[in-house]
């Protein structure tokens, strides 16, 4: 017999729709199998096999992470199929800071209302996310949750985990005074400032929306293929917090980061937010990426080499500052 309750149903509850949205949501899953994938939809655990071949000690990097209130966005246009994309982002792009390479990811979905169309496009997204930084999607939990969240609006977060032999992570320790900063372009505010944003374009959202809403870039592959080929000091993910934050979390002691202000690629966007609340610079740079979405450190002698292999694999980053002795964290000049 099948699976039904009509009393969990009256109370709010329908889990026919929750195995609807299941069975919409399995290929976009399968698009993410990689090798090592052993299980999937349905078991207690998600089972996956990593390739630790010519690692003399492998460690384990996991992030997790959620959209936060750039969801109210999403509710707002009605649009559920990238914020998966800024879901899988913050968790995966966390990760390669490390110099890790994600194996798997893990979502968590809660709604007041199971509609199977919606946790499909949600899925997606994550799916999405998943293929842009290569990584297999195996497994998650959708929760339905009556009168816990209204019935049109949801929560969204998940779990990475990557791979990474002890000998290469990255901790900073390797920065040196006189390294370059490199940039890499964001795509407007990803998932960080929400609610600042907001507040200070309450009336204005549908009119923006299309610029928020763009999801969250993954930079996982083009950091990954420079690590092949060069010795990279540092990696910062822009995040919740700005450059004031960040990028400090990649420089040992002694050392700050001196940004060229007037190198950076703001995007639009940005200026209206400023306008719109009358917030100052710096404030600005302590909330938001600025349209730097990560921010990788190498040596000088490195710059080019660096430069092409980025651009070559689809980001176009540029200098935007160096390494000075300091202890400001860092300074825009």
């Amino acid at each position: 017999m099948k699976s039904h309750s009509e009393s969990y149903k009256a109370a709010g509850v329908d889990i026919t729709a929750g195995y609807e949205a299941v069975e919409r949501m399995k290929r976009h899953v399968a698009r993410t199998n990689i090798p090592g994938v052993l299980s999937g939809l349905g078991g207690f655990g998600a089972l996956f096999a990593p390739d630790v071949a010519g690692m003399r000690e492998p460690v384990l990097v996991s992030g997790t992470d959620g959209v936060g209130t750039k969801l109210k966005l999403a509710f707002l246009l009605d649009k559920h199929d990238t914020v998966g994309i800024d879901c899988v982002a913050m968790c995966v792009n966390d990760i390669v800071c490390s110099g890790a390479r994600p194996l798997f990811f893990l979502d968590y979905i809660a709604l007041g209302k199971s509609v199977p169309a919606r946790v499909e496009a949600i899925v997606a997204g994550v799916a999405e996310g998943c293929v842009q930084a290569g990584c297999a999607l195996v497994g998650g939990e959708t929760a339905e949750m009556p009168g816990f969240y209204p019935q049109d609006e949801y929560d969204l977060a998940g779990f990475a985990v990557g791979l990474v032999d002890r000998a290469n992570l990255l901790d900073g320790r390797n920065v040196r005074a006189g390294d370059a900063i490199l940039a890499l372009p964001s795509s407007g505010p990803h998932s960080n400032g929400f609610s600042l944003i907001r507040k200070v374009l309450a009336d204005r959202l549908r009119e923006h929306g299309e610029a928020l809403l763009a999801p969250t870039r993954i930079y996982v592959k083009p950091v990954l293929s420079l690590l092949e080929k060069v010795s990279v000091k540092s990696v910062a993910h822009i995040t919740g917090g700005g450059f004031y934050e960040n990028i400090p979390r990649g420089l040992p002691r002694g050392l700050m980061a001196r940004i060229d202000r007037a190198s950076l690629r703001v995007p639009d966007i940005f200026g209206v937010i400023q306008a719109a609340g009358d917030i100052p610079e710096r404030d600005m740079f302590n909330t938001f990426n600025m349209g730097v979405g990560m921010t990788v450190i190498v040596a000088p002698e490195d710059v080019e080499t660096s430069l092409s292999l980025l651009r070559a694999a689809g980001e176009d980053a540029y200098v935007c500052g160096r390494v000075e002795p300091g202890e400001d964290g860092v300074a825009l000049c």
